[in-house]
Formats: structure tokens, C-alpha cells, sequence
């Protein structure tokens, strides 16, 4: 035990963070608020709260809720397509938050700013491209995020083990796995394909700490191998669980219809419909493909505790040959 903690301990990601395990929980919407963050802070992971289905005053609140939970560092989630962009970054200067995670955006338009105020930055990519792409932004991390992750997605369609090793060895800075990881064993495998961290959002989507709705914190637990897809490219790629919502989608789409249609399917807060209020019909369930192996509910640090448990006993004991 002590060997493996010790490899832990000079780990990039931990150092970068100045946590005590690089599990990082993802910043989900409807998911991710201080609770849940503040949990895997204290639990030695990094929180992140999920800026993107929150206004700029319930961030706000957020964050000072999230200091005032855990005395460790934590940080924000930020989709920089989401609108009031620029209020949500003066929030996140004049709150002093420590880690920014961008996603959806180019991560120039902001990190040079944030950097200049000493924070971490660190972008969520899909390919080797955008990965780069980043590192010439300045980012001290990206996430890499394979195509069996929940939510908005990549359109590449390239899985966790293509993703990992490809990016680990086009850039120079730290790589964070996500994609299909739950466990101490998907942990260790993302460190054998060259993560030096992973980001872990399924999991902690169906913990006590987080804010989705029951309902939907049930459903996932509920859910089996092929029930989820990764649908409406057409507007922005989306993985969720199949259900009446996207029986409609699917019949528009097999049908060719045009953009205007599907967004009118769409319509608006699907996403809040399903997992905050817990419409399992109508709803916008976002979930990644790894739901199928969750079976229960459980506080946030006992899925730290059990993910580092089985990620020393994987690498202590794993004998290929």
C-alpha cells in the first residue's frame, strides 16, 4: 500500500491540484453542484461545480457554499458556448476559485486571462487535435474524453482506449481520462494507457451528494448495456439514456428531418426536465455508457474510497503473464 500511495503522491495531476488523488468528479449540469463538489474535494479528489445549468447568482452561490463545505481546492466547469460567459468568468475572478475547466469553446478566448490570475486551467477535448490545439492555448491539463462518456460529446465517435494513448503522446502536459470510468480497474487502465489522472462523471451522478433528481440517480442504476446512444449530431451530439423523448428524435431522424424539426423537439431545459426534475418520459436523461455497470446510490467518498481501494490492490496484484 505504502508503494502505491507513494506513486500517487508524485503524480503531475496531484501535484497540479494539489490533491491527494487524481480523481477528478466531472462537472456535470443538473449533477454537480457544492455538495457534491465539496464531497470529493474532502474525499481527496478534486470537486468541480457544473457552471453550465447555473445563472451567474446560483454559481455564485455555489461557490461560496463550496468554500465554506471543504477547506480544499475545488474548481468550476465552464461550457464557453453557455450564454452570460463573460458574468460567469467575472464570478469565478472575484470569487477567487482556484481550477477552471473549459469545455466547448475554444480554450484561447479565456485561458490567458484566468492564468494571469494564477488559476489552473485545464480543457476538455475529443481528438489529438483539439488536445493540441489546447497545449498551444496554455492550458496545464486537458481532459481527454472518449466517446463512451455521458453528455455532450465528441462527433468523433473515438473511444477511451484510441483517445488516451493518442493524446498522451502528442502532448507535453497532463492528461485527465474520461469515458467509460467508474472504477479502481477503468482507473488503472487509463494510467496504463497514459492518463495521469482520470475525470469520472457517470459515478458520481448517482451519489447521495448529487443534485439530479432521484428518479433519474434510480435510472441510472436501472439502466443495462445499450441503453444509452449518442444522438442529435445534427445540433450538438448528446448521449443519453433511449426513453419517449428520444423515441421521437429517432423517428425524426429516420426520417430525415430537418434541423428546424429536431431543435422544435428538442424544445428547451430537456435536460433539466429529466435530471433535475426527474421526468424519465420527456426528459433529457445524459448519462454515460459505464451506467450500465452502476447498481446503487452511494455517498461521493465512498466512491473515492472504493476506486483508490481497487486501483492499489489492480496494479499490486495484476500478474498478465
Amino acid at each position: 500500500m505504502a508503494v502505491t500511495f507513494l506513486i500517487i503522491m508524485q503524480n503531475r495531476i496531484c501535484s497540479l491540484f494539489n490533491i491527494q488523488y487524481p480523481i477528478i468528479q466531472g462537472g456535470m449540469i443538473w449533477c454537480s453542484g457544492w455538495r457534491l463538489a465539496s464531497a470529493v474535494s474532502n474525499a481527496g479528489g478534486l470537486g468541480l461545480i457544473g457552471a453550465g445549468s447555473m445563472y451567474p447568482d446560483v454559481l455564485r452561490e455555489h461557490i461560496r457554499k463550496c468554500k465554506a463545505a471543504t477547506g480544499k481546492p475545488f474548481g468550476v466547469n465552464v461550457p464557453l458556448l453557455y450564454p452570460n460567459i463573460e458574468e460567469i468568468m467575472q464570478i469565478i475572478s472575484e470569487e477567487n476559485v482556484p481550477v477552471v475547466f473549459t469545455s466547448a469553446g475554444n480554450p484561447a478566448t479565456w485561458t490567458a486571462k484566468l492564468k494571469a490570475e494564477g488559476k489552473v486551467v485545464v480543457h476538455v477535448v475529443s481528438s489529438t487535435k483539439f488536445a493540441l490545439k489546447s497545449e498551444a492555448a496554455g492550458v496545464d491539463a486537458v481532459v481527454a474524453e472518449g466517446f463512451e462518456a455521458g453528455g455532450h460529446n465528441g462527433r468523433e465517435e473515438t473511444t477511451t482506449l484510441c483517445l488516451i494513448p493518442a493524446v498522451s503522446e502528442a502532448v507535453k502536459i497532463p492528461v485527465m481520462a474520461a469515458g467509460g470510468i467508474s472504477c479502481g480497474k477503468t482507473m488503472a487502465a487509463a494510467f496504463a494507457l497514459g492518463a495521469e489522472g482520470v475525470q469520472v462523471g457517470s459515478r458520481f451522478a448517482a451519489t447521495i451528494e448529487s443534485s439530479a433528481h432521484d428518479n433519474f440517480k434510480n435510472r441510472i442504476c436501472e439502466t443495462g448495456e445499450g441503453d444509452t446512444v449518442l444522438t442529435l449530431k445534427e445540433i450538438t451530439p448528446v448521449r443519453l439514456i433511449k426513453n419517449e423523448f428520444y423515441a421521437r428524435v429517432f423517428e425524426a431522424q429516420s426520417r430525415c428531418a430537418t434541423v428546424e424539426e429536431l431543435k422544435e423537439i428538442l424544445g428547451r431545459a430537456r435536460a433539466k426536465k429529466g435530471m433535475m426534475e426527474g421526468d424519465l418520459a420527456e426528459g433529457e436523461l445524459e448519462i454515460g455508457q459505464v451506467s450500465a455497470r452502476i447498481r446503487s446510490v452511494e455517498p461521493a467518498a465512498s466512491v473515492v474510497n472504493s476506486m483508490i481501494a481497487e486501483y492499489n490492490s489492480v496494479i499490486q496484484t495484476f500478474r498478465p503473464f
